[in-house]
């Protein structure tokens, strides 16, 4: 069946990351009026519609080549090039390090994106692939860039409004945008059917902190974000090392990654038809009496079966 595509339809992506594209560039704006808080804000919402862009735009069976640029291009002034100016706006009277730092980091988030576009014209990835980005994300990247700026505004001055240790974690994010570190992609999380009650209740409790608490909630989400990564490089390496994993579904990964370390350990597999002690006697076979072909040729009668020779322990 083909699906027919009318042209407001195909409109929708495009016109979601222009809104990204345009709420990236208005938190340049909020910064140069000294509101901080909006410039924040205004990050934020780009990130959530650069996420919804791509989703809808493939749910609609709308993609275009000509999308793929305009959100590319979107991504680099939202989370490059509008980060950047924000943080230096932010440190009032930067010297000359606050503008090459401010450089290096949109130039590294353009040259992410550009791997990124190249990426996916890659056919000779393993299938795993799919489930990591290379490096940190744009959305990702221009939130952690702002770290010190949120932890100013919940906490006030402090070591982490340093200039030098702004400009510091500055170029540290630009560095671990162009890195090869793998990083999960939520993409490719699927959640079983049993999960999605406790799953809408962390929903609406995030929506509740995010409310109540912008600054720490964010702050919060980005730490966590900085501490998924080790796991992240782990699973990474894990399936790199076990192309039978490669195409199973996660409950069989787990499997395989239970049954290796068990052997690495030196533990036996579970035995599935002995059992022992207190079990055993629960499930003993009651002696029978069998007459031997030596018992009857003495005429000594029947003969009852030993505990040795069915293979019981005694009581």
């Amino acid at each position: 069946m083909v699906r027919v595509t009318t042209p407001g339809v195909r409109l929708l992506p495009n016109a979601i990351t222009v809104l990204a594209l345009c709420a990236g560039l208005s938190a340049v704006q909020f910064a140069l009026t000294k509101n901080f808080a909006m410039a924040i804000a205004s990050i934020g919402i780009a990130a959530v519609l650069d996420s919804l862009d791509g989703r809808i735009a493939r749910l609609l069976d709308a993609t275009s080549k000509m999308g793929a640029e305009l959100d590319s291009l979107s991504d680099g002034i939202s989370f490059g090039v509008a980060p950047a100016l924000v943080v230096y706006v932010w440190q009032t009277g930067a010297d000359r390090i606050g503008w090459v730092a401010s450089l290096i980091f949109a130039v590294c988030m353009i040259l992410r994106l550009a791997r990124f576009n190249t990426l996916l014209d890659d056919t000779e990835q393993p299938p795993y692939a799919s489930e990591f980005f290379v490096g940190v994300p744009a959305p990702a990247g221009g939130l952690l860039a702002m770290l010190p700026l949120v932890a100013y505004l919940q906490w006030g001055e402090g070591w982490w409004s340093s200039q030098y240790v702004v400009w510091a974690w500055t170029i540290a994010i630009a560095a671990l945008l162009i890195s090869r570190i793998p990083t999960l992609s939520l993409k490719t999380v699927k959640a079983p059917a049993k999960a999605i009650a406790p799953l809408l209740l962390g929903v609406a409790l995030l929506a509740a902190a995010i409310i109540q608490f912008p600054l720490v909630a964010l702050l919060v989400a980005m730490i966590l974000y900085l501490a998924h990564i080790p796991y992240s490089v782990y699973r990474h390496r894990w399936l790199a090392a076990h192309p039978e994993a490669w195409t199973v579904p996660p409950r069989e990964r787990r499997a395989i990654r239970r049954a290796r370390s068990s052997r690495r350990l030196g533990l036996r597999p579970p035995l599935r038809r002995r059992v022992a002690g207190a079990a055993m006697r629960a499930v003993r076979l009651p002696r029978e009496t069998v007459r031997t072909p030596r018992g009857s040729e003495n005429g000594q009668g029947p003969r009852r079966r030993s505990w040795r020779q069915i293979g019981l322990r005694r009581k």
